[in-house]
């Protein structure tokens, strides 16, 4: 492993992440740097739990999502476990999944029908939470070492960051967004029906409750429709 051309590799990849404007192009350079920087990896991509339930982001190759969407359903694998945040272990691998599994050994031989030969996954995670994890995948067995678990966790640590800030960026973008679309909303109810600030937000949220709608959503059927009746 040329650890100086990592480096700077690296540090150009950092570059990249921060010029990215949204999550998902985040996201997608962050799997795209390790397959670019990491020693035998052929394919990468972020395994997310949420309320249990297993999303496949960035995926460079079609069967990442295979594997993900395999591990969610048996409820093993290496990605599987490293997204799990009652897990104390950050780093999950198979380095050969043609010999005879000694873990996960129901995940083991459906991914060799996958074309997996070997794959790890790493924690993505920061003080504040963690956030899934970083998946890495060979077609051949035995192509991870220890230089490219190294290079996989310096990768993640740059990778963990990065997502927490796009998808806080994202998320307060959102809320300006969402904020924006309410008052417009108002202001459309309020000129409508002569009613007061309060009053018109009573009849968003009223709406909102009847209907089963999200209020951002009922506030963007009133800026575009220019509002229901009273």
């Amino acid at each position: 492993m040329d650890w100086q051309l990592f480096a700077q590799r690296m540090a150009s990849m950092a570059r990249d992440l921060l010029a990215e404007h949204t999550l998902d192009a985040t996201l997608e350079q962050i799997s795209r740097s390790a397959v670019e920087l990491v020693d035998g990896c052929d394919a990468s991509g972020i395994l997310v739990l949420s309320e249990g339930r297993v999303r496949s982001l960035a995926p460079t190759d079609p069967f990442v999502t295979d594997s993900d969407m395999l591990q969610g359903e048996l409820r093993e694998g290496p990605c599987f476990d490293a997204a799990r945040p009652d897990r104390p272990e950050r780093l999950f691998r198979i380095p050969d999944l043609t010999a005879p599994p000694e873990r996960w050994t129901r995940f083991v031989p459906r991914a060799r029908e996958l074309g997996v030969g070997s794959m790890m996954g790493f924690l993505l995670y920061t003080r504040e939470e963690e956030l899934g994890a970083l998946n890495m995948y060979s077609r051949k067995p035995g192509m991870f070492t220890e230089d490219s678990e190294t290079a996989g966790w310096l990768l993640a640590s740059h990778a963990a960051v990065a997502f927490a800030t796009a998808r806080t960026d994202e998320q307060m973008q959102e809320a300006i967004t969402t904020r924006h679309l309410i008052g417009e909303a108002m202001g459309i109810l309020m000129g409508r029906h002569h009613v007061t600030e309060d009053q018109a937000f009573d009849l968003l949220r009223t709406r909102s409750q009847r209907t089963n709608t999200k209020l951002r959503d009922v506030a963007r059927e009133i800026c575009e429709s220019g509002g229901p009746e009273r």
